[in-house]
């Protein structure tokens, strides 16, 4: 409801520095009149930021589809990881088609990535930063 407030008051901005103009040109007119386009400005930014997200959220069927993952096996092949309805499908996609290889619980996917030799979790930013200021701290 934010960005049709912002819309319904862009007139009556817009309308300020008409009368503005009319005043003394002092600091203060010009101070004033610089504040109402900055404010103008954004109003616009955070309408259009809004409407771009209004409108790129997916709708219908497409709602419930969430992409896990994708892992390119040839050329023109893909195994994907599609999340949908509590159900985690393992696609094999080409380019003439796709087909389902396994389906799995949501809940099972973790167990299945962790019961895997050689995978290792996501690497966490903040603890290898952490790692690396004490390897520099004490080299010093």
């Amino acid at each position: 409801m934010i960005p049709f407030r912002l819309i319904l008051l862009l007139p009556a901005l817009a309308a300020v520095p008409a009368h503005a103009a009319d005043a003394d040109p002092g600091l203060a007119g010009s101070l004033t009149q610089m504040l109402l386009g900055l404010v103008v400005v954004i109003g616009l930014l955070l309408a259009t930021l809004w409407l771009i997200k209004r409108l790129s959220t997916p709708h219908g069927a497409a709602a419930g589809l969430k992409v896990l993952g994708a892992v390119p096996v040839g050329q023109r092949e893909r195994v994907v990881l599609v999340e949908v309805a509590g159900k985690v499908l393992v696609l094999g996609v080409t380019a003439s088609n796709v087909r389902t290889l396994h389906t799995l619980g949501a809940d099972e996917i973790q167990g299945a990535l962790t019961a895997v030799p050689g995978t290792r979790p996501p690497p966490d930013f903040a603890g290898w930063l952490r790692q690396s200021l004490e390897r520099r701290n004490d080299g010093r």
